[in-house]
């Protein structure tokens, strides 16, 4: 396998394109032509300094930066300086670096959005992305960018919360990872060509990827459809901006640092892929919807609680190997599950739902087969209106709006309708559909077994959240569900469609999901 553009394989990698590691990296070469770059923070407001910092070949590099949207609109288009500069190898651990080559007073005039930054010398092209806040609600809605789980899945460099070149044999995951590297490929414009995640390999064959397939075969990062700006946040703008619905915007790391980054808003929306919240996010969003604040969810996957330092940079979380590893005095404050009992702070509290509760859909063995869709229960529930929807009809399931990673609920049937069991709920959660969902992918034999994802998330729920890892909390890890649910809270109240997914109904233009998706947040 030839790895292209500047993308190397790790010392352990195998060469597969699922279980293999490789990454995106500077080159050592100071002949090769390229150019890189980052900002010094995620997100800015008017008046606060922009920096970037950048090496490159060339002496002279030209810098373009857009607002992103239906029409990309060119705030600066200059020329900056270049020069080679070394990258360390812990770069993805420790941040790049690099000198500052050009900053800013962001002006006026920059309405709030994501920037694209484009670094650009002969021979070769890369892009960044930052987030411009408005100082004081410009509109209605404020759009929350899952930037904690971008961190997370980053992988330029070498290292992030999954696969990486730290530890004493240097192939472990990194429990820290750094803002100041670039993003990897695929992260800010979406590969053409692309394929989405869920796919359901035939039955009785080994479960395929076809997404991981294609970036490696395309010099592309393997988390390029798990997370980013172009994966899930950019499709449900140009959506919105189709829609006439006007947006303000603000990242998770605005949200941790700043107890009042919420107020103002009716609604918040957060789209696709929000697996890492710290303590002080989940707390500050708690008291806006407390407040009255109305929470528009179309995201899943809600698991890990992460740490961040205080310039907000590095990013912590040492997941299944935080009991043993995180060296936080205060336990509730350990880098694991949520529902972790020691955190003593279980997902359902914040969310009304849970990634505990199955996780995943719609690829590997993990219901792949399964409807694609929302199963409706309660047709008659506001967010339904005009869809024409009936009990039993699926939601979605053309459009694939069910997978890849899902928040669910326990639950119970009475006369026909799901309520939910949980205890650990701080309000009154009512589920409009369902669909299942399983940690565990499920083989007869060697012949149809997945090395990816096997029964290893199985065992390891049962373990740090079930109590241990007997052949019923394994079980009970692998029977699991995503839900669609309003969750009243306080003043105010979550609406959660716990899917990754729900953003390919957007994309597909699918009018039922369109139409749940206005009347939610409003808009067209």
């Amino acid at each position: 396998m030839t790895l292209q553009g500047f993308f190397v394989a790790a010392p352990h990698d195998n060469g597969d394109a699922v279980m293999g590691h490789y990454y995106e990296v500077a080159s050592g070469d100071p002949d090769r032509a390229q150019v890189w770059g980052y900002s010094d923070r995620v997100s800015y407001a008017v008046g606060d300094v922009l920096r970037l910092h950048g090496m490159a070949l060339a002496d002279v590099v030209r810098l373009t930066i857009s607002r992103d949207g239906v029409v990309p609109l060119v705030v600066v288009e200059t020329d900056i300086p270049g020069g080679f500069v070394a990258t360390s190898a812990d770069c993805s651990v420790s941040g790049c670096g690099w000198p500052v080559r050009f900053e800013m007073v962001v002006p006026e005039g920059w309405k709030s959005g994501l920037y694209r930054v484009k670094f650009a010398v002969e021979g070769h092209v890369s892009e960044h992305m930052f987030v411009v806040r408005a100082a004081v609600p410009a509109n209605k809605v404020l759009f929350l960018l899952t930037t904690g789980t971008w961190a997370a899945y980053n992988d330029w460099g070498g290292s992030n919360h999954y696969q990486g070149l730290t530890g004493v044999g240097g192939a472990e995951f990194a429990p820290q990872v750094s803002l100041h590297r670039p993003w990897a490929n695929g992260f800010v414009e979406w590969p053409k060509g692309a394929p989405r995640i869920p796919h359901a390999s035939p039955l009785l064959t080994k479960p395929r990827y076809p997404h991981m397939e294609f970036a490696r075969a395309n010099g592309i990062s393997k988390k390029y459809a798990s997370s980013g700006w172009a994966a899930f946040e950019r499709p449900f703008a140009l959506w919105a901006g189709v829609q006439g619905l006007g947006l303000d915007y603000a990242t998770q790391h605005d949200l941790h640092a700043d107890a009042a980054a919420l107020d103002g808003y009716e609604k918040v929306v957060i789209v696709g892929h929000d697996e890492y919240w710290t303590w002080e996010m989940r707390d500050h969003l708690d008291g806006w919807v407390a407040r009255g604040g109305h929470l528009c969810r179309f995201a899943g996957n809600f698991f890990w609680q992460t740490r961040l330092s205080a310039d907000l940079s590095v990013q912590t979380c040492f997941k299944s190997r935080a009991e043993a590893e995180d060296p936080v005095g205060d336990r509730t404050r350990l880098t694991s599950y949520w529902d972790n009992p020691a955190i003593g702070r279980p997902a359902v509290e914040t969310m009304g739902l849970t990634g505990s509760a199955g996780v995943y859909a719609g690829w590997s063995r993990c219901a792949a087969h399964g409807s694609g869709g929302f199963t409706v229960y309660r047709p008659e529930h506001w967010a339904l209106a005009g869809t024409g929807l009936g009990y039993g009809d699926v939601l979605g399931g053309a459009a694939k709006v069910f997978g890849y990673e899902v928040d669910g609920v326990e639950y119970v049937i009475e006369n026909g309708l799901p309520r939910a069991a949980d205890a650990g709920l701080a309000g009154r959660l009512e589920i409009i559909g369902l669909s299942p969902a399983t940690t565990l992918a499920r083989s007869t034999g060697i012949e149809d077994a997945d090395e990816f994802i096997g029964d290893a998330d199985a065992v390891d729920l049962a373990l740090r959240v079930y109590g241990g890892a007997s052949v019923g909390n394994v079980a009970k890890a692998s029977r699991g569900n995503g839900a669609m649910a309003v969750y009243s809270l306080g003043l105010g109240s979550v609406f959660n469609a716990g899917s990754c997914e729900w953003v390919a109904g957007l994309i597909a233009g699918d009018r039922v999901v369109e139409r749940v998706t206005r009347n939610v947040v409003g808009g067209g």
